[in-house]
């Protein structure tokens, strides 16, 4: 039987929360590995959204991982309330963590595994003194803060070299994309070099539902 070498993380930002846990579950029995949960605070990126609550509500919904984002100022600050709350893994932006190496060590001191990220508009030379212990890299192709946004392409060659950086530092890293992935854009961050792909419209807003969401994609692999 063929192994897939990637994980698929569906974002439930554009899940009907009405219906999230039956989402999910659609979503899980269609192949997803993972659930992506943005956590955005309205001071770092522009909009408001998910807190520890719905973290801890995801975590009764599934026994699937909980791949956290915290894009939000001093994450420090709430580390401990997201790892209670059911996170598996909490990625924290380059941008926001003026000591990375400090943020990465309470998040695996609580048990999580630990992530790093950063917006389009950053080099990927800022986070590469923080390889060595990250867990997984999170690129975004997008501006954070809203789903359905268009990708960006000119992030393609940033996907390939933290892939490179990686592979000479700390090769069991994969690289995480977030941001316009779609059946079109998902080939081509994976030749790049990303394994652990995000998706939010592309599943939950499929026409023909959660299941031809994920096949559309996973079949591009």
């Amino acid at each position: 039987m063929f192994k897939k070498d990637y994980l698929l993380s569906p974002s439930i930002l554009s899940a009907d929360f009405t219906q999230l846990g039956d989402q999910m579950k659609q979503a899980k029995d269609a192949g997803a590995d993972w659930f992506h949960i943005d956590v955005m605070d309205g001071h770092f990126v522009p909009n408001l959204s998910m807190g520890p609550v719905l973290v801890n509500a995801c975590q009764r919904a599934t026994e699937l991982p909980l791949d956290v984002h915290l894009m939000i100022e001093e994450p420090e600050r709430y580390l401990d309330k997201f790892a209670a709350a059911g996170a598996s893994s909490l990625t924290v932006h380059i941008e926001t963590c003026p000591d990375m190496d400090k943020t990465q060590k309470m998040i695996h001191d609580l048990g999580c595994k630990a992530g790093i990220t950063l917006n389009p508009g950053t080099s990927a030379d800022t986070i590469q003194p923080f390889l060595k212990n990250v867990d997984l890299v999170l690129v975004m192709s997008v501006n954070p803060g809203f789903s359905g946004q268009s990708f960006l392409p000119e992030v393609l060659p940033k996907i390939n070299q933290i892939r490179k950086m990686l592979d000479e530092i700390n090769p069991e890293v994969l690289i995480e994309v977030d941001g316009g992935i779609n059946p079109e854009t998902i080939r081509q961050t994976y030749d790049q070099g990303a394994r652990i792909f995000v998706a939010a419209s592309a599943i939950f807003k499929h026409p023909q539902g959660i299941q031809a969401g994920i096949e559309s994609l996973t079949e591009k692999l």
